[in-house]
C-alpha cells in the first residue's frame, strides 16, 4: 500500500518525537512492503515564526488531501501575548474544525513492567486499560459568544451542544465499547449544567440501539476521583470537550507518564493523530522527550486511517517489548540508564 501522510512537527519537542516516529514508520514500510510518501507542514508557533498564521491555509489543504496527519505538539510561550485565536493553540483548534474531526480517542493502559514506576500504587494501576472518547468540536472551546473585556472587568465563554453532536459522538463510543468489554461510562455534570442534562438524555436514547453495552452515568468530579482510585472499573469513558481534555490528561498517572499516551481524532474524512503531551518547551531540543506516545499515535494512524491492523499491532508489541527490556527515557524511572528520544525510537524500530 502507498501511505500518504502529512507530518506536522510543530513546536517544542514536536519535531523530535515526530522524527522518532518516522524511524518506526520506515521500519513498518520495510517489514510490510509499503511505500511511504510524506509532506512536512508548518503549524502553531513554527508557522508564526515563519510569518504565517497559526494554521496556514496551505497546511490545512495538505492535510485535507491525505488520509492522515501525524502531529507532534503545538504551543510556544513566546506568543502567549496574542489573542487566543492567533496563538499556536488556535491553530490546533482550527485544524480540528477544518478536518471535521469530532471524535477524539485517547487510550490509556498500564504497560507490563511499569506498574511500579508511576504515582499510583501497583495494585491500583495493574490491569488498567481504558479508552476515553472525547467530543472534540463543540462545547466550551467553540461556543459563541465569547469575550474578554479588561475594561469591563469580565470575561465569558459559552457552552453549547446540539442533539446531533451528542448523538454522533455517543455512537462512536458505543461502537468502541462493543469491540472492547461492552461497558460505557458517560461523564457529565447533569446536576448543574443544562448541556449535561441534554447530554445524558441523548446518551440514554442512543443506548437503546446498543442493548449489549452496559451504561453508567457519572458526574465529572466523581469520575476524576475514581480514575486514580479504581481505574480498572472503566472500559470506555464518553464525555464532552472540556471534561475529556482534563480527564484524559489525568489518566496519564495510570500509565505512569503523559509521554506514553497517544490519541486519534476522527471524523468522516482524514484523521489527525498526536500524542497527548504538549510542546514541553523546557526540554525542547535536548533529546529528552518520550516519543512513545507519538509512536503509539502512529499505530492508531495505521489502524484507523489505513486499516492496517497487523502493522498497528506490531508497533504496539514493539513498544511493549522495548519497555519490558528496561529501556527508559527520563520521564520513566527504571534501573537501566536513561536513553534519549531518538534512541528510544530507534530501539522500537529495531524491534519491528
Amino acid at each position: 500500500m502507498k501511505l500518504n501522510i502529512a507530518l506536522i512537527p510543530g513546536d517544542g519537542v514536536g519535531p523530535e518525537v515526530v522524527a522518532a516516529a518516522c524511524d518506526v514508520l520506515d521500519a513498518v514500510a520495510r517489514r510490510f512492503g509499503h511505500a511511504v510518501e510524506t509532506t512536512t507542514q508548518l503549524m502553531g508557533g513554527a508557522a508564526l515564526r515563519a510569518g504565517k498564521p497559526a494554521l496556514p491555509p496551505e497546511t490545512l489543504a495538505a492535510c485535507q488531501a491525505v488520509p492522515a496527519t501525524l502531529l507532534g505538539a503545538v504551543g510556544d510561550p513566546a506568543f502567549d501575548h496574542l489573542p487566543s485565536k492567533e496563538r499556536p493553540e488556535g491553530g490546533l483548534l482550527a485544524i480540528r474544525k477544518g478536518l471535521g474531526v469530532f471524535a477524539n480517542l485517547r487510550p490509556t493502559r498500564i504497560w507490563p513492567g511499569l506498574e511500579e514506576t508511576g504515582p499510583l500504587k501497583a495494585d491500583i494501576a495493574r490491569g488498567a486499560d481504558l479508552l476515553i472518547v472525547r467530543e472534540l468540536t463543540g462545547g466550551l472551546y467553540f461556543g459563541e459568544p465569547r469575550q474578554i473585556d479588561r475594561q469591563a472587568g469580565e470575561a465569558f465563554n459559552t457552552m453549547r451542544y446540539s442533539v446531533a453532536e451528542i448523538d454522533r459522538i455517543s455512537r462512536v463510543a458505543f461502537d468502541a465499547a462493543r469491540k472492547r468489554r461492552k461497558h460505557l461510562t458517560s461523564v457529565d455534570k447533569a446536576n448543574v449544567l443544562e448541556t449535561s442534562q441534554l447530554w445524558r438524555a441523548v446518551v440514554n436514547d442512543v443506548a437503546k440501539d446498543y442493548p449489549d453495552v452496559a451504561v453508567q452515568h457519572m458526574y465529572v468530579d466523581s469520575c476524576a476521583m475514581a480514575l486514580v482510585t479504581h481505574p480498572t472499573r472503566f472500559d470506555v469513558i464518553l464525555t464532552e470537550n472540556l471534561f475529556g481534555d482534563i480527564l484524559s490528561d489525568e489518566a496519564a498517572v495510570i500509565a505512569g507518564s503523559i509521554g506514553l499516551l497517544p490519541s486519534a481524532s476522527l471524523g468522516a474524512g482524514p484523521g489527525l493523530y498526536e500524542p497527548v503531551h504538549g510542546s514541553a518547551p523546557d526540554i525542547a531540543g535536548q533529546d529528552k522527550a518520550n516519543p512513545l506516545g507519538t509512536i503509539a499515535s502512529l499505530a492508531m494512524l495505521l489502524r484507523y486511517s489505513f486499516g492496517l491492523q497487523a502493522e498497528a499491532d506490531r508497533i504496539d508489541a514493539a513498544i511493549g517489548e522495548t519497555l519490558a527490556a528496561g529501556d527508559r527515557t527520563a520521564d520513566l524511572p527504571g534501573s537501566s540508564p536513561v536513553i534519549g528520544c531518538r534512541e528510544m525510537g530507534r530501539r522500537v524500530a529495531v524491534r519491528m
